[in-house]
Formats: C-alpha cells, structure tokens, sequence
C-alpha cells in the first residue's frame, strides 16, 4: 500500500500546492513567503490524503 500511497501523493501533492498557491494568487497576497506556505501547506495536507485514497483503492 506503501507504493501505492507514493505515488498517489505525487499527483495529489501538486494538485493541492497548486491549488492553494491559486487562492493565495487570487486573494491578493503575493508576497514570496505566502506563495511558499500555500505551496507546503498543499503538500502537507496531500499526505493524509494520499494515504486515505490508497486505504480507499485497497479495499476495493
């Protein structure tokens, strides 16, 4: 399940920073500090997720 979640955070890792740095962009705070938490905070959260998409798949 392992390999599976990894591969599943790569692709939810960068739709959620991707996301987030978009309304960070959108609301108007542009600044490179903001830009870079938006971006980590995406990743961060694409863990659990990832795992619970991957638990998901498993048990069919």
């Amino acid at each position: 399940m392992i390999r599976l979640a990894s591969i599943l955070y790569s692709l939810i890792s960068t739709s959620l920073a991707g996301a987030a740095v978009v309304a960070v962009l959108v609301a108007g705070d542009a600044t490179a500090m903001t830009i870079a938490g938006a971006a980590a905070g995406g990743a961060v959260l694409a863990i659990p997720v990832a795992v619970l998409v991957a638990r998901r798949l498993y048990q069919g």
